[in-house]
């Protein structure tokens, strides 16, 4: 039916732009570890086997409190106002570790830095902005390591409302066991969609989580606008498409079709062309 057919264009029309995702880079990441003795880029797999690179740090028998940072590659945001940063990871539960240091740490912190430009190897820390303290849902224990246990963490963050081209994450160790197994980073956008006759471009979602953008559509082929009432959506802060308003009528020898205007059966071409 078209009410259907429009729940599942409304569906359909939400999307992520991502702008990084360590797991689709088979070469090294090369990202910026200080000091050298923190954190280490090793190859490794994924839960379903495929080749990733991860990073991974574990400086809990130190007898000093640990400071390694690791920075990531310039990202572009490309007209992203609400970032989302998605991390997983795996956290060694300090209780698990024989004669472990009593600095040992079970969270990390997610930092980063705006720029117009690639700032390189970024060494002063008053430049990062914390975004937050990350904690494991699920740690992982001795007993874990032997039966291959990878108890893996999702956490997902956000960063907005930006004003510069790009920036650089940041991960902050200060004493945990940790490894960073994949970083996504994406926003939110509306996808094109036709709804009521008219065709609504891609639209970025906006940074204020209750801010709506409201889009004009135009009509599609054959059609007109409804001089009372134009068709409008609004893009919400998730990417999705609400609250449509107005709508394009089928011209005068069309009838609407599916998310078209096409012309009736049984008239000659002769007909549609006067």
């Amino acid at each position: 039916s078209c009410s259907l057919t429009s729940d599942l264009l409304l569906v359909l029309s939400v999307a992520a732009v991502v702008l990084l995702n360590s797991k689709e880079t088979q070469a090294e990441l090369g990202w910026t570890s200080f000091p050298p003795n923190g954190w280490e880029e090793i190859s490794g797999v994924d839960e379903k086997y495929k080749p990733i690179r991860t990073y991974q740090v574990c400086n809990v028998m130190e007898p000093t409190q640990q400071n390694n940072w690791l920075q990531t590659g310039w990202v572009a945001r490309r007209g992203g106002q609400r970032i989302f940063v998605e991390l997983q990871f795996t956290l060694r539960d300090c209780n698990s570790i024989p004669g472990v240091a009593g600095t040992c740490k079970e969270t990390f912190n997610l930092l980063y830095v705006e720029s117009d430009r690639d700032l390189g190897a970024v060494t002063r820390e008053d430049r990062y902005s914390k975004i937050d303290t990350i904690a494991a849902d699920e740690s992982f224990t001795q007993g874990d390591l032997g039966e291959r246990k990878m108890k893996l963490n999702t956490e997902v963050r956000e960063i907005g409302h930006l004003n510069r081209k790009g920036f650089h994450l940041a991960f902050q160790d200060v004493g945990a066991c940790v490894a960073l197994v994949a970083v996504r980073v994406y926003y939110k956008r509306c996808l094109a969609t036709v709804q009521n006759l008219a065709v609504f471009p891609d639209t970025v979602a906006e940074a204020a989580f209750a801010t709506l953008v409201e889009v004009r559509g135009g009509c599609v082929n054959n059609s007109e606008v409804d001089s009372d009432s134009p068709p409008r959506m609004h893009c919400s802060a998730e990417g999705e498409w609400l609250v449509p308003i107005g709508k394009c009528s089928c011209s005068a020898g069309y009838e609407e079709g599916h998310s078209s205007c096409e012309g009736r059966r049984g008239q000659s071409l002769s007909d549609l062309l006067r």
